[in-house]
């Protein structure tokens, strides 16, 4: 990741249990690091409880507000981040839908991490998108419109926004790579 986002701001929605530890924690962490300034939403202020592999407990991570709370015009960038019920979850909030649709009416980009795309066909965003996710969800995908390929990191700059996905936490780097050049490219 490039080591200046100085200016930038990101931010990460999540329920208040479920999502996947590390990607939540470390694109937050790396982005802090180079310097943007990232939010997490969460359903409630109460503690976010995230989960390693959907079912061992993880860290524990204050959110910074709510949903509800949650201005999208802003950030940057917008963060969803995957655990299976963390987007099974997210994708029935009614704020959820107002959050993605402002970045993606607006030309903003999102990123969207293994469950995490589940969000964003909710929204019906993904028409005429490629994109990557877990491959559980590459049906849901298809039906929704997208184009489902099996890579570590997509990046998909068609209909006047940007999605970034990956598959797994094992895509991290790469991800978190893709972001950090968009965050760069957009200074």
């Amino acid at each position: 990741m490039t080591d200046d986002l100085g200016g930038r701001r990101v931010l990460a929605i999540v329920t208040n249990y479920g999502v996947e530890q590390d990607e939540l924690v470390l694109p937050v962490r790396r982005m802090r690091e180079a310097g943007a300034t990232v939010d997490i939403a969460a359903v409630s202020t109460d503690p976010v409880r995230t989960l390693v592999g959907d079912k061992d407990p993880g860290e524990t991570v204050r959110p910074s507000l709510t949903l509800s709370d949650a201005d999208p015009a802003d950030y940057d960038l917008l963060l969803v981040p995957g655990g299976t019920l963390n987007a099974d979850t997210l994708r029935l909030q009614d704020a959820t839908d107002r959050i993605v649709r402002s970045f993606t009416t607006t030309g903003r980009p999102v990123a969207a991490i293994c469950h995490g795309p589940w969000v964003l066909v909710e929204s019906d965003v993904v028409r005429d998108k490629t994109l990557t996710s877990y491959p559980s969800l590459r049906t849901d995908i298809r039906n929704a419109g997208g184009s489902w390929v099996d890579e570590s990191v997509v990046k998909d700059d068609g209909g006047g926004w940007t999605l970034i996905t990956s598959r797994t936490p094992k895509d991290l780097d790469d991800f978190i790579g893709a972001i950090g050049r968009e965050l760069s490219a957009a200074a």
